[in-house]
C-alpha cells in the first residue's frame, strides 16, 4: 500500500493546514533536539526558538515536552481510536483489534515511521517518557474498551472480555516494536508490519503452549 504524501491534506482549510504544519514542525524539532542534546537537557525555549513560535503557540499544540516527544506514538493511537469509533467491526474481538491496528499503521503519513523510531529510542532512554507512554497506553486501552462496549450496547460482554484481548494485542505490538526498533534508525514501515504480523500470528499457539519442567 502506498503511503500518503508528507504534509497536511490540501483538502483541509488553510487555517487547519497551517496548524498541522506547526504541530509537525514542533514535533520534528523536538525529536531532533532531544536526540542531539538529551530530553532533560533541552529547554522549551530552545524548542520554540528552533521553530520560531511562541510558548503560547507550543501549549496550544502540546501539553508538555513529554507530549511532543511522544507525538508519533500518540498520532498512531489517536487514529486507532478513531477507527474503532467509526469503522464497521465484525468478528472475534481479538481479530478486530488486530485488523484495526494493521489498517491504522498502513494509513500513517509518509515518513511517520522515521519519527516514530526516533521517539521510541528517546522513550527507552528517558524514564519520564517511559512513564508517560505507559499512562497514555492505559488511557487508550480504557477508551477503546469503553467504545466497543458502547457500540455493542446491551449485548456488550463484561469489560474483562473486551479488555484482555486488547492487552494481548498491545503486548504483541510491544514485542514487534522492540524487535523493529533495534534494527537501526530507519528500519522501514514494511519491517514493522512484518514484525507485527509475526507477533499476532504467535498469539493463538502461545495460548495453548504446554510446559513441563519436570
Amino acid at each position: 500500500m502506498t503511503s500518503p504524501p508528507d504534509g497536511p491534506s490540501p483538502d483541509l482549510p488553510l487555517r487547519e493546514r497551517k496548524k498541522l504544519r506547526t504541530r509537525e514542525a514542533l514535533a520534528d524539532a523536538a525529536l531532533r533536539l532531544f536526540t542531539a542534546k538529551g530530553f532533560d537537557a533541552t529547554t522549551l525555549d530552545e524548542l520554540v526558538n528552533a521553530v520560531e513560535v511562541s510558548k503560547r503557540t507550543f501549549f496550544r499544540n502540546y501539553s508538555s515536552k513529554e507530549d511532543v516527544a511522544l507525538a508519533p506514538e500518540k498520532q498512531l493511537w489517536s487514529r486507532y481510536v478513531v477507527e474503532i469509533q467509526t469503522r464497521p467491526l465484525t468478528g472475534p474481538v481479538l481479530e478486530v483489534y488486530q485488523e484495526v491496528l494493521a489498517v491504522t499503521l498502513a494509513g500513517m503519513d509518509h515518513g511517520w515511521e522515521r519519527r516514530f523510531v526516533a521517539s521510541r529510542h528517546l522513550a527507552e532512554a528517558t524514564p519520564s517518557l517511559t512513564a508517560h507512554s505507559l499512562q497514555y497506553c492505559a488511557d487508550v486501552t480504557r477508551t477503546v474498551v469503553e467504545t466497543i462496549a458502547a457500540r455493542l450496547g446491551p449485548d456488550a460482554p463484561d469489560r474483562v472480555a473486551l479488555h484482555l484481548p486488547l492487552e494481548l494485542v498491545v503486548a504483541a505490538w510491544r514485542w514487534a516494536l522492540k524487535e523493529w526498533s533495534e534494527v537501526g534508525d530507519d528500519p522501514g514501515r514494511e519491517a514493522l508490519q512484518a514484525r507485527m504480523g509475526e507477533a499476532f500470528a504467535a498469539i493463538p499457539p502461545s495460548m495453548s503452549l504446554m510446559v513441563d519442567t519436570g
